[in-house]
């Protein structure tokens, strides 16, 4: 299971090669006793006829790690989730619309995925229009009072380089990986 998330980011991740992320922060957590072992999240955003998922899962604090056997148990997991575009898709533009977020899930021994969260959000074509400045991106804050998204446009604060060199270096990885895989 997993909770609201309390933030959801779109925009770049940083970096030289335009990478586009989405980052959320959540809970996940177990109705099992024993708890459960998370394969694999990713997330898919659609808006009108557009679809594209997010399916490089990188989660942490400051020390980030590849998503990959993560443990879940009754107590949960509260952490930053950070989702990448696969190495074949370049960027992916956050126009203006209403976009569908839903956040996936394949817990280890499962045949399928299991949709965990959906998410309703909308750019305007003001907040459309910002957003192609560079390194600018969209954050979409919880307001528990009002229910709902509260938005803001941030210009990205740099992140550190090596912290961008480990994000380049694990979507690369990926794709050299499947690359390997289908020779």
């Amino acid at each position: 299971m997993m909770t609201r998330p309390a933030v959801i980011f779109f925009g770049p991740d940083g970096g030289d090669k335009g990478i586009s992320k989405i980052f959320l922060r959540s809970l996940l957590y177990s109705t099992a006793k024993r708890g459960v072992v998370l394969e694999y999240l990713f997330v898919r955003i659609s808006r009108g006829e557009t679809r594209q998922n997010f399916s490089i899962w990188v989660y942490g604090e400051k020390d980030l790690a590849r998503g990959s056997g993560l443990f879940i148990g009754q107590e949960g997991v509260a952490t930053n989730h950070h989702f990448l575009t696969p190495a074949d898709v370049s960027e992916f533009s956050f126009d203006a619309g209403e976009y569908r977020l839903e956040v996936f899930g394949k817990l280890v021994g499962d045949r399928r995925t299991t949709l965990l969260n959906e998410t309703s959000l909308t750019i305007t074509p003001d907040e459309a229009r910002q957003l192609f400045e560079k390194d600018h991106g969209i954050y979409f804050d919880w307001g528990p009072d009002a229910e709902k998204y509260q938005k803001k446009i941030e210009h990205k604060v740099s992140q550190p380089r090596d912290m961008l060199k480990l994000l380049q270096s694990i979507r690369d990885h990926g794709a050299t990986s499947s690359n390997k895989d289908s020779e």
